[in-house]
């Protein structure tokens, strides 16, 4: 679906990848930008910022509460309209812990704001969305959530739960035939400043500008599924070809990958 013309929500749209991806649907002729974040300061900062490319809304929303996600899409719908794009970033990444070491506060943070919360908000716009027979959700998971990595085990399970149930919302629709289309995101590390610290010897760290473009291409193309960078999906490939000792040593260890996160600091 292309952005032209078109009504797009975007969630964590107040700071990295979502800001960036607000301005680019608005360079591109979208009708309006509907930004929910947690972050007030941050809302007004980006309204003001994207203003001169079009017409933005903000909210501040607590996605991981049904409860704020139904008000706010309420108030939404009241003030902005249908929105015909909803495009899912707000996401967290607590720590570089082991799994024994991360508390139950850190799992379910984790769960609620990765996995659960964007089934919230698709779940408030998706009944509109069918009976209008027009519409795009697209979820920016990981390439945690098609690779298993050490020190983000929680994360790692949050994104590839967020991938199972996005892609079966797919399928769905595909049975339904209906003209609700839906985008699953895989991107490697990128440079917002969600990941700082980590490191890594073989793929680059993403640009969020190109990230961002590569992003709105998938939507504007209905590309189904998307990693990034495109050569991740040959990951899945020998995860299934090679033992796993096998995968472990060249992936974990002679890629770096099982080491990327060592140094973890994130966002301050």
């Amino acid at each position: 679906m292309k952005c032209k013309g078109n009504s797009v929500l975007i969630t964590g749209g107040a700071s990295g990848i979502g800001k960036i991806m607000g301005r680019m649907a608005l360079e591109k002729g979208a009708k309006q930008v509907v930004i929910w974040d947690i972050n007030e300061t941050n809302i007004e900062t980006v309204v003001a910022e994207h203003g001169k490319y079009g017409k933005v809304t903000g909210y501040k929303v607590d996605v991981s509460s049904n409860d704020a996600v139904l008000a706010a899409y309420e108030k939404t719908k009241s003030e902005c309209g249908d929105i015909d794009i909803l495009i899912q970033c707000a996401g967290v990444v607590t720590s570089n812990k082991t799994f024994d070491q991360n508390t139950i506060t850190d799992i379910d943070r984790t769960m609620t704001i990765n996995a659960i919360a964007p089934m919230y908000v698709a779940h408030a716009f998706i009944s509109d969305m069918i009976a209008r027979d027009k519409g795009h959700i697209c979820t920016i998971a990981s390439a945690a959530g098609m690779l298993s990595n050490p020190k983000m085990s929680i994360y790692a399970a949050s994104k590839w739960a967020v991938i199972g149930w996005s892609d079966s919302v797919r399928i769905e629709l595909g049975k339904m035939t209906k003209n609700v289309r839906i985008t699953t995101v895989a991107p490697y590390y990128i440079n917002t400043g969600m990941f700082d610290g980590v490191s890594s010897k073989i793929f680059p760290i993403l640009d969020p500008e190109k990230t961002a473009a590569k992003i709105l291409k998938a939507i504007e193309k209905n590309v189904d599924f998307k990693g990034i960078p495109w050569s991740f999906h040959f990951i899945r490939l020998m995860e299934g070809l090679l033992p796993t000792k096998v995968f472990d040593w060249f992936f974990g260890e002679v890629f770096g990958i099982y080491h990327t996160m060592d140094h973890f600091t994130g966002r301050k």
